[in-house]
């Protein structure tokens, strides 16, 4: 049984829809080439119905990241419950890197596209932003928790999550370039697992 009345599940229904169709729609024209009246059409929807539910269609690619890294969030945190070993958790975090790539591949286009006009735009930009900042503070909790056991050198736990950051995301820039993305997924595993051998402690 449904957890919404009709009308609920109707509006869910057509948020996802509105969704669904932007992501078609960015991948395929870009950002900034796209328009609500292309974004209706592709949904088969009315503006009016749009703009119930979003005021922009910067609202819609904002809500789109935010699903994705929710999702991520959620592997990342149901790893750290399942995972004590900080660097045995980082691990597994990187062996994801591949199936990451899948998921984010029709994402990439997108995202740099709307980089590139979030320079322009200092409220947009502070949004786009904001998930790296997030993520920065989650690896540089995991990392202090490894220092704290034991199982990881003294370090700047900062600096080490901003550089594992880099690495990610570097690589995903570099599978977008790339004819291979399924390359760089490994490479950014690689370099994951070359910067914990650096600050693992040795037993």
């Amino acid at each position: 049984m449904s957890a919404y009345n009709p009308k609920q599940e109707r509006a869910v229904q057509t948020r996802a829809a509105i969704l669904k169709a932007a992501q078609i729609c960015f991948a395929q024209n870009g950002f900034d080439a796209t328009g609500v009246a292309e974004i209706c059409q592709q949904a088969e929807l009315s503006k009016g119905a749009f703009y119930h539910h979003f005021p922009s269609k910067q609202d819609v690619y904002l809500e789109l990241l935010n699903q994705w890294l929710a999702d991520f969030d959620a592997g990342l945190n149901t790893l750290r419950q399942q995972v004590a070993d900080v660097p045995t958790a980082l691990r597994v975090l990187s062996t994801s890197f591949p199936s990451i790539f899948e998921i984010a591949e029709g994402q990439l286009p997108i995202l740099l596209d709307l980089w590139a006009k979030a320079s322009r735009d200092p409220q947009l930009w502070q949004a786009t932003i904001a998930p790296f900042e997030h993520y920065y503070q989650l690896i540089t909790a995991m990392i202090e928790d490894g220092i704290q056991q034991g199982s990881l050198v003294e370090t700047d736990a900062r600096k080490t999550a901003l550089i594992m950051v880099s690495l990610g995301v570097g690589a995903l820039l570099q599978g977008l370039l790339s004819a291979d993305s399924a390359e760089w997924g490994q490479v950014g595993q690689d370099g994951i697992d070359w910067l914990l051998k650096s600050i693992e402690r040795k037993v």
